[in-house]
């Protein structure tokens, strides 16, 4: 069985990898590690070794048993390009998504510089988006590394969004994900950093999707901006053999 998402922008989560470090200011209240550490020590529970980096390979060829076409976050609960993630487990992790056809794959990272590296030694299929978290103007060049990759969709998550993305260059990108920090240490995202993403985007026609504002919970501040639910999806491009 698939693990359904509750995350508004896919329909589930494949995690062949567990565990992370902290980047940039848009970890500090990481989700994925306020739930794992709950259930470190706690003998057999997956999250026993708690937020620490851990392999799974033998989930990855779950996505192969879901024969209903889903659009897949993978690892939701880590960075698949993660230093300590070996090049020869993604390459793994890219072959299961090539032959898992009926699914689309939604990779997110943090890691701008070492998927501009790895990218080349990677087969970006037709059915794998790859996009870059931009949480303040401080990461906007994460943008640029993500223009290397030759993937059918590029796309950003600003989210958490802790301040107005400026200098952000949208060439090429064709989605754009923003939305507030939720939990109890929450930081509030402006109105007016939101409106702007929001008319670049139909501006440049880039897809905006609005996820939410956050609050203590991820719903308590709703997802309309302006009297409306934003919910774009991208156009894949075509890719042209090499």
């Amino acid at each position: 069985m698939a693990d359904n998402s509750a995350i508004e922008w896919t329909e589930a989560t494949w995690n062949p990898v567990t565990g992370c470090d902290k980047v940039s200011p848009g970890c500090a209240h990481c989700y994925a590690e306020t739930f794992a550490e709950r259930w470190r020590g706690i003998p057999g529970h997956p999250y026993e070794q708690g937020f620490d980096l851990r392999l799974w390979p033998q989930r990855l060829e779950q996505p192969l048993k879901w024969t209903r076409a889903r659009m897949i976050f993978v690892n939701s609960m880590s960075d698949l390009f993660h230093e300590d993630v070996p090049l020869d487990y993604i390459e793994q992790v890219f072959d299961v998504m090539g032959r898992a056809e009926q699914h689309t794959f939604q990779i997110l990272t943090k890691r701008h510089e070492r998927l501009a590296e790895l990218a080349p030694a990677l087969t970006w299929h037709p059915n794998v988006w790859i996009g870059v978290s931009i949480e303040n103007r401080r990461f906007v060049h994460r943008a640029d590394y993500l223009r290397e990759v030759d993937a059918v969709v590029r796309f950003i998550s600003a989210e958490p969004l802790l301040g107005p993305l400026d200098g952000l260059d949208l060439t090429e990108i064709g989605w754009l994900i923003a939305g507030g920090e939720s939990g109890p240490k929450h930081r509030p995202a402006k109105v007016e950093w939101l409106r702007e993403l929001r008319d670049r985007c139909v501006d440049e026609e880039v897809a905006f999707f609005f996820k939410q504002w956050g609050g203590r919970t991820p719903k308590a501040g709703g997802r309309e901006l302006d009297g409306r639910a934003w919910d774009e999806m991208p156009q894949a491009r075509v890719l042209v053999p090499a």
